[in-house]
C-alpha cells in the first residue's frame, strides 16, 4: 500500500473541433466531438519533508507531515563526533498532520572545537500503539443487497504473506461498485490518478487508494480503486457507510476487486490486524477464503 500522499492531478481532455483545432482541457468538450483522455498522474509529494534551520554552529531540524494525520519519526545520528543534541539521540517522536515543528537541535559538545554527524531519520504512518484496540467489528464496504466471495482471505499464499496485509481480505466485486467506509473516521492520504493494473513488481507500489483513520489510532485501507472514482479528499470527516469510491482494478492486481485491510503502526512497524464483518443478521463472520459477504449498510 501506498504511503505518500499524492498531488491530484487528474486527467488531461484532447479532442480537436469541426475547424482542425486541438483542444486540450481538465474536462472533457460540452459539444458531441470525439476525444481521447491522456493520462496525467501527478508525481507523489513525500509523507515527510526535512528543512535545516538556525546557525551552522548549533543547526536545528524542522519535519513537515505533508499528510492528514500523525505520523511517527526516529531520529539518529551517524559518525557523530563532538555532538550532543536536544532532545538525546536516538530518539522517536510524533508529528501531527499538516503540521511543520522544530524537533531537533544540534550543537557541539566542546564549544571550542568542531563538530561533524549525519542526520538519520525513518517515518512510519499513524500513531503508536502498544495494545490491539477493542473495536474489531466492521461494515462490509459496499451497500446492503449486494453479495460478493471473497478471493483471498487472512493470511493468504498469494500477497498476504507480510505483515502490513497478513489480514487483508480481497473482495471481488465488478468495476465500478460503490465502496462504502466501514468504520468513521479522517480521511489520511488519497491516490485516484493511476491506471495501470498487472501482476508486475512495478506495480506492487501502486493502486488508487483511500486511507482512513480511526479514533483509537487504528487506520482501513480500500485499495485497487477506479481512476477518477474517489469522492472525498485528506482531511475530510466522514461516517460509517458513507459512499468513498467505486471499485477498480488497479495497482498489483489480476482482476477486479476491492482489496480492505485494518493496520496499526505497531512502533515504526506497519501491522495489519484480524477483524470481523458484521452480518445482515445482526452476527459477525471472520472473512476467510471463498466466503461470501453481504452488504448490510444501505447505500447513501
Amino acid at each position: 500500500m501506498l504511503a505518500v500522499s499524492a498531488a491530484y492531478a487528474g486527467d488531461l481532455y484532447k479532442w480537436k473541433d469541426k475547424d482542425g483545432v486541438w483542444h486540450f482541457s481538465s474536462t472533457p468538450p460540452e459539444t458531441d466531438e470525439n476525444f481521447d483522455t491522456v493520462e496525467m498522474p501527478a508525481d507523489p509529494k513525500p509523507m515527510i519533508g526535512m528543512r535545516k534551520l538556525g546557525l551552522n554552529r548549533e543547526p536545528e531540524y524542522s519535519f513537515i507531515n505533508n499528510i492528514w494525520g500523525p505520523v511517527e519519526l526516529e531520529l539518529e545520528l551517524h559518525d557523530d563526533e563532538n555532538v550532543i543534541t536536544d532532545p538525546p539521540l536516538p530518539a522517536r517522536l510524533v508529528l501531527p498532520g499538516q503540521t511543520e515543528e522544530r524537533l531537533l537541535k544540534v550543537m557541539a559538545a566542546d564549544p571550542t572545537l568542531g563538530f561533524t554527524y549525519r542526520l538519520a531519520y525513518k517515518h512510519m504512518i499513524g500513531p503508536p500503539l502498544d495494545r490491539l484496540p477493542a473495536e474489531v467489528d466492521y461494515y462490509p464496504p459496499f451497500p446492503l443487497g449486494m453479495e460478493f466471495p471473497i478471493s483471498q482471505g487472512f493470511d493468504g499464499d498469494s500477497t498476504h504473506k507480510e505483515p502490513p496485509n497478513q489480514y487483508a481480505v480481497d473482495i471481488v466485486m465488478p468495476i465500478g461498485t460503490p465502496v462504502l467506509a466501514a468504520r468513521s473516521g479522517r480521511v489520511m492520504d488519497m491516490e485516484d490518478d493511476f491506471h495501470g493494473a498487472a501482476q508486475k513488481k512495478r506495480y506492487l507500489t501502486r493502486s488508487n487508494q483511500v486511507r482512513i483513520l480511526h479514533d483509537d489510532g487504528t487506520m482501513a485501507v480500500y485499495a485497487h480503486l477506479q481512476p477518477n472514482s474517489v469522492r472525498v479528499r485528506p482531511g475530510v470527516n466522514i461516517k460509517r457507510g458513507q459512499w468513498i469510491a467505486n471499485s477498480g482494478n488497479t495497482g498489483y492486481s489480476s482482476g477486479p476487486h476491492l482489496h480492505f485491510v485494518i493496520q496499526l503502526n505497531a512502533g515504526m512497524t506497519l501491522e495489519s490486524i484480524p477483524f470481523r464483518f458484521v452480518t445482515p443478521t445482526g452476527g459477525t463472520m471472520t472473512p476467510a477464503d471463498r466466503g461470501l459477504i453481504s452488504g448490510v449498510v444501505p447505500h447513501n
